[in-house]
């Protein structure tokens, strides 16, 4: 099958759990799962963007802590079940849709784990939402490279065309290319299941809009440090970051050091996704923080 004509298959669930939606304010129409059988002080958990994201990406986790409190994976406009509409995406899209999550769905305070580029939407979020979220956790956060943002991407171009951009998509999304970007963030053998998942949703109908998007850049903050996370002065924070292919953190240990409420743990080794890889160790570090919150002193 040609790129140009990429196969549809119904969407697999990408969580062993219920699945809902609920209608944003400015109509977009977003799915969930969802397992609130246990009490406790809600967790949500944002995927990352890319070429096939979905809340496949966070289930370790969700499996883990669905046994001791309730848990919700977003996914968030263009990705898994929720709608993907052909225009319309955006840094704000996606803080508004998780900051509208919080307060319409959730309803009470919670904590927050995202994933790369997502880490900014919810830094946004924070501070649109700041009475539904007692503490941030960012895995291989964007944001805190040396180089700035390029000012321009050569999909911006190609997007001027949809059937030369649909193209170039399905390149990207074919099997092999996602077995070999999804290798990249691993140190051992990429689960077998998650290259079937990623493929499933990166060939559902109207998949490539958002990932067209994502790789003109335009959905990145440029100066992320001064307009998004340099703004987060009272909610605890903890990232995990050691290495990521596609990431970088040069500015990410001084700035750490400045701010009282942050903190980082490495978990080395690990390429981006360490809940998939070491998820005890992720989530002792997890639950070590909530227990004791990096706290801003007083001046």
């Amino acid at each position: 099958m040609s790129p140009q004509h990429p196969v549809e298959q119904a969407l697999p669930e990408a969580i062993a759990a219920p699945r809902a939606d609920f209608t944003t304010g400015d109509g977009w129409r977003l799915a969930y799962y969802t397992d609130r059988t246990q009490s406790g002080r809600p967790l949500v958990l944002i995927h990352s963007i890319n070429a096939a994201s979905s809340s496949f990406e966070m289930r370790p986790l969700f499996e883990h802590y669905r046994l001791s409190r309730p848990v919700y994976s977003l996914d968030l406009p263009g990705f898994g079940h929720s709608e993907r509409r052909a225009a319309g995406y955006s840094p704000a899209l996606y803080a508004q849709a998780i900051a509208e999550f919080l307060t319409q769905v959730v309803g009470e305070p919670a904590d927050l784990i995202a994933l790369s580029l997502s880490c900014e939407f919810a830094a946004q979020a924070a501070r649109l939402a700041p009475d539904h979220l007692t503490s941030l956790a960012l895995i291989s956060p964007t944001g805190f490279g040396e180089q700035p943002l390029p000012s321009s991407s050569p999909v911006t171009t190609l997007m001027k065309w949809p059937k030369l951009s649909q193209w170039v998509y399905g390149l990207v999304a074919s099997r092999p290319s996602i077995r070999h970007f999804l290798s990249r963030s691993f140190v051992g053998p990429v689960p077998e299941d998650m290259i079937d998942q990623a493929w499933a949703t990166a060939h559902q109908p109207g998949a490539h809009h958002a990932p067209l998007t994502f790789l003109t850049m335009r959905l990145f903050t440029p100066d992320a440090i001064d307009l998004l996370y340099d703004r987060l002065t009272d909610l605890p924070v903890l990232v995990i970051a050691d290495q990521d292919p596609y990431i970088r953190f040069e500015r990410l240990p001084s700035f750490v050091v400045r701010h009282d409420t942050w903190h980082r743990v490495t978990l080395e080794p690990h390429k981006g996704l360490p809940h998939w890889e070491k998820l005890a160790d992720t989530v002792a570090a997890l639950d070590a923080f909530w227990v004791h919150p990096p706290l801003k002193r007083a001046a």
